[in-house]
């Protein structure tokens, strides 16, 4: 059976179909209320950006001579081009992240790049899956490392189990395990996006390239047709409807008795066709999202100082510009950490360069961080899980992948 009509079966039974711009929020009853030290009440939320983002629009590498080569008239943040956000000389941040950058110049922000998980095939149901999972390769678990985290986490006083919610949606692999999980998400929330036909054009590309062609050119038309102001008022209600989930859920995990542990899920980053990362369905993605973490850093104010909000992608995105305006399945990408207990204010990265010979494949931005290193190190740091047990049950087959220094503290 074909690999991509394989992907497309699973797609339709799949645990994690969500309703666009949106997802579960997912707590533990049974959470430590204090966490490793006395006093402290630690929290951890991931933001999973389903689709996966383009890491080169978002935090452009200007300072990288191949970049404008390989991007053209799409490259942001150099010469002839919209300025983008300052950050450290070399990197900027896309300008529909103004929220983001201010935590960024507060010190409240760490910016990574050039990261990925194991995974190297490009597939979004399997790149989910090994996101997810904490595993080396997909389907290699039935539960998640969040849920394995939880777990593992040191004990303090227990938190009851939080009532009052709505049960929605499916529980993501992530948290997906022995511990028990309560979901929510806000009971009013917005019609299905378009990211449907981009997932059915990624298919296609990869069985199809003729129809794929007539798809893409069919989706180029309804966009042209929907007009600017459609644009604008489907920008307003993705922002608003991600500004919901991420308050409701911050409310949560801000409650003294709450929950200690969640994840958001956001869909729609799946960019093939008229991308735009300046104007258009990219810069509107990112200013929902900025908005949502805006909700967050409100919202969790009062516990903001003990807070780690990870936001991470499946894989990133090719570095050149396709056919139809958009950028193709890739690799390494950029992520997120933000929260007062964030050693923030900087870009980490090992920059792998952008030239023929450094591109991993000829086409992508090459890993050389492993998200996994990073997820162990804000386990480790932050919520107190030993190294031993973060390399044996919470990311198994993991020995080698050192948890990163100095990324809260």
């Amino acid at each position: 059976m074909d690999s991509s009509c394989a992907d497309f079966r699973r797609a339709q039974m799949s645990r994690r179909v969500f309703l666009a711009s949106a997802g579960a929020f997912v707590a533990w009853a049974g959470m430590p209320r204090q966490g490793f030290a006395a006093g402290r009440q630690p929290r951890l939320l991931t933001v999973v950006l389903r689709g996966a983002m383009d890491g080169l629009a978002v935090v452009p590498p200007a300072g990288d001579g191949q970049y404008q080569s390989l991007r053209g008239e799409f490259a942001i943040g150099v010469s002839g081009r919209q300025a983008v956000l300052p950050l450290d000389g070399f990197f900027g941040l896309n300008a529909a992240l103004p929220g983001l950058h201010g935590l960024y110049a507060a010190g409240d922000a760490l910016i990574i790049h050039a990261a990925a998980t194991p995974y190297r095939d490009r597939s979004h149901f399997d790149g989910q899956d090994v996101l997810e999972s904490g595993m080396a390769g997909p389907r290699g678990s039935a539960s998640g490392w969040m849920n394995r985290l939880a777990e593992a986490m040191p004990r303090g006083e227990a938190v009851g189990p939080v009532s009052g919610l709505a049960a929605s949606q499916t529980v993501p692999l992530i948290l997906r395990g022995a511990a028990p999980t309560l979901t929510w998400a806000p009971p009013l929330l917005p019609p299905v996006s378009g990211d449907t036909a981009q997932r059915l054009l990624a298919l296609y590309q990869a069985s199809d390239p003729d129809l794929a062609q007539a798809l893409a050119s069919g989706i180029a038309v309804d966009l042209q047709a929907a007009g600017s102001d459609a644009e604008i008022r489907r920008a307003r209600n993705m922002a608003e409807a991600f500004s919901n989930l991420a308050a409701g859920s911050a409310r949560l995990v801000a409650a003294e008795d709450g929950p200690r542990i969640a994840v958001l899920s956001y869909d729609g980053w799946d960019t093939h066709i008229s991308e735009g990362a300046e104007e258009g369905r990219l810069a509107n993605l990112l200013t929902a999202l900025d908005s949502g973490l805006m909700a967050l850093r409100e919202v969790l104010d009062p516990v903001w100082d003990d807070t780690v909000i990870a936001v991470v992608t499946e894989f990133g995105r090719t570095a050149r510009i396709n056919g139809s305006d958009g950028t193709d399945h890739g690799t390494a990408t950029a992520a997120f950490l933000l929260g007062g207990a964030v050693k923030g204010g900087r870009v980490l990265a090992d920059w792998p360069g952008l030239g023929d010979g450094q591109l991993l494949d000829g086409r992508d931005l090459a890993p050389t961080i492993d998200l996994r290193s990073v997820f162990k190190g804000i386990a480790r740091d932050h919520l107190g899980v030993d190294e031993r047990t973060l390399a044996s049950a919470v990311f198994p087959d993991s020995l080698g992948i050192r948890p990163l220094d100095g990324l809260v503290g």
